[in-house]
């Protein structure tokens, strides 16, 4: 369930039980929740220096960081906040098949529920607060990932001058080039976070880990991901390796596994890109369409860089 919220305001709510802090904004919020745990390690804009303990069982309506974050998604609250939202297992929504990459999770205006079958399952959730401005240049992205749109309730008011909003919306599909493309945004809040998102339709036909994101950073990449055992690693050219690391790993104490993990990331060599994506290490993707979304922040990349200390040998 790699979800990615580009929502309104990030918030807070109890990191810890001990942590008597009822809630706050903030700007980024990383949730990674290893397999068969209930709660997960928090890593927000305000304190990157280490990984906290997530407050509450993630399957709990309220009292922790997402809960609270999804309320006006899940919730009525009057319909004061509009949004779009997409998924391939859409919630409430039988037999439909797509390609984007969400779990049947968050379901709109309905209230918060965890999918129980997710449990055991490894998951990363990010949110990112992001200005007006920057909107279009996310749904042009979006747009070339094909997501399936299952809400919408922004009314066409609040878009004028945003073409590829209102072609996402509209669940259109890219049919002439480009197939593939790179955005750079930045992100609200102190630091302004540059955060760049690289998206290819399944016209491409590019597989996207080697022939866009390594193409794009143009560094060595370590990759995090379940594989399909006919993509290998890669360190035939110098400085643009594709390196796997080695499973399993820990999360500040909390073991997962690539059989179990359902999320894909990276980090460069060297630093500072922490990516994360919405496709596996697998051949398939190169006839499906896919997204990524890399953070250039030092201390993100630091907690991953560690968690990818050991990765696999080169392929002879």
């Amino acid at each position: 369930m790699q979800e990615q919220s580009w929502c309104q305001r990030c918030r807070l709510k109890n990191r810890t039980p001990e942590n008597h802090k009822i809630s706050q904004n903030t700007y980024r919020v990383i949730l990674y929740k290893g397999p068969a745990q209930n709660t997960g390690k928090l890593l927000a804009s305000d304190a990157l220096a280490n990984w906290d303990d997530g407050a509450r069982d993630v399957a709990q309506a309220n009292g922790h960081s997402f809960a609270a974050t999804l309320n006006d998604v899940v919730g009525n609250n009057n319909n004061d906040v509009k949004f779009l939202a997409y998924n391939n297992v859409p919630p409430g929504i039988p037999n439909v098949k797509t390609k984007s990459n969400g779990k049947g999770f968050p379901a709109a205006r309905t209230g918060y529920s965890w999918p129980a079958s997710e449990i055991a399952k490894g998951h990363l959730l990010i949110c990112m607060t992001i200005a007006k401005t920057q909107i279009n240049a996310i749904a042009a992205s979006l747009f070339r990932a094909e997501p399936f749109v299952y809400y919408n309730d922004i009314p066409e008011t609040e878009t004028p001058g945003i073409p590829d909003f209102k072609k996402l919306a509209e669940g259109q599909i890219p049919t002439i080039p480009p197939f593939t493309i790179s955005r750079s945004i930045k992100l609200t809040g102190a630091g302004a976070v540059s955060v760049h998102i690289f998206s290819k339709s399944a016209k491409s036909r590019y597989e996207m880990y080697k022939k866009v994101i390594l193409k794009g950073l143009k560094k060595t990449i370590k990759v995090w991901s379940r594989r399909d055992n006919k993509l290998k690693g890669d360190c035939r050219v110098p400085e643009r390796n594709i390196r796997l690391i080695k499973s399993p790993v820990e999360i500040a104490g909390h073991p997962t596994n690539i059989e179990a993990d359902e999320s894909n990331w990276i980090v460069s060599e060297p630093g500072n890109i922490f990516c994360f994506m919405d496709k596996p290490y697998a051949k398939s993707q190169a006839t499906e369409p896919a997204l990524a979304a890399c953070f250039d922040q030092a201390a993100i990349f630091a907690r991953f860089n560690t968690i990818a200390a050991q990765v696999e040998n080169c392929p002879q």
